[in-house]
């Protein structure tokens, strides 16, 4: 039995969350069009070049969490979880968890995607283990701060250690599937890693270092 560690957007995803749910908000009117758009655009071009500076991205992304009505924002991620997000679910992804389940392994999805955006989406794929950028909530409310350390290149390394010393599992014949050259840092860390659709820096080091390189998206 394995620690069995997913990375989420374009991973387990065939997009990236985090992006969608800005432009979810934009199409509801719920943020400044024209700025949050391109804004939005702006950071994700970062994020694939590995540029982006985490915390101006988190103070962009989280802002709508603070000013949108509670009751409002979780009605909202409803709808984005049924219109955006299940239509994008992989089922080779599926059929890869279900895989490890299978053998026992104990499973979980480190992404630097907030937790507000992603418990709902990995409680679609069965997997009861987190480990994302939280956002801070005080009296009932979110503040638009992020409570603890991002969740993001070296963070998901910190937090992934913080977390094996609350359990019994150790990195021993653990597995790490990403499709990203910011999550390499996790990626060296792991017994086996393994490249997701992968993008060029990554395709580049997993050819270098001989490791696998697989496609969770649909044949089409």
């Amino acid at each position: 039995m394995s620690l069995v560690i997913f990375d989420l957007d374009n991973t387990l995803l065939a997009d990236d969350s985090d992006f969608l749910w800005g432009q979810f908000l934009v199409s509801q009117g719920m943020v400044d069009s024209t700025f949050y758009e391109l804004a939005n655009q702006h950071f994700y071009e970062d994020y694939k070049l590995g540029t982006l500076d985490i915390n101006e991205f988190l103070a962009f992304a989280l802002k709508p969490l603070a000013d949108i009505n509670i009751n409002h924002l979780f009605r909202l991620r409803a709808q984005f979880i049924e219109k955006v997000i299940k239509p994008i679910l992989l089922t080779p992804a599926k059929t890869l968890i279900e895989h490890h389940k299978s053998k026992g392994d104990t499973l979980i999805v480190i992404t630097a995607t907030n937790k507000f955006v992603t418990e709902p989406i990995v409680n679609l794929y069965g997997i009861d283990n987190l480990l994302a950028t939280v956002p801070e909530f005080k009296q009932g409310r979110f503040t638009g701060q992020v409570a603890g350390i991002p969740c993001f290149q070296e963070g998901k390394v910190k937090l992934l250690n913080e977390w094996l010393k609350t359990s019994e599992i150790n990195l021993t014949d653990s597995w790490f599937y990403s499709d990203s050259h910011n999550d390499l840092p996790l990626l060296n860390t792991v017994d086996n890693p393994v490249a997701v659709d992968p993008d060029d820096q990554l395709r580049n080091a997993a050819e270098q270092q001989k490791w696998p390189i697989i496609s969770l998206r649909e044949c089409t």
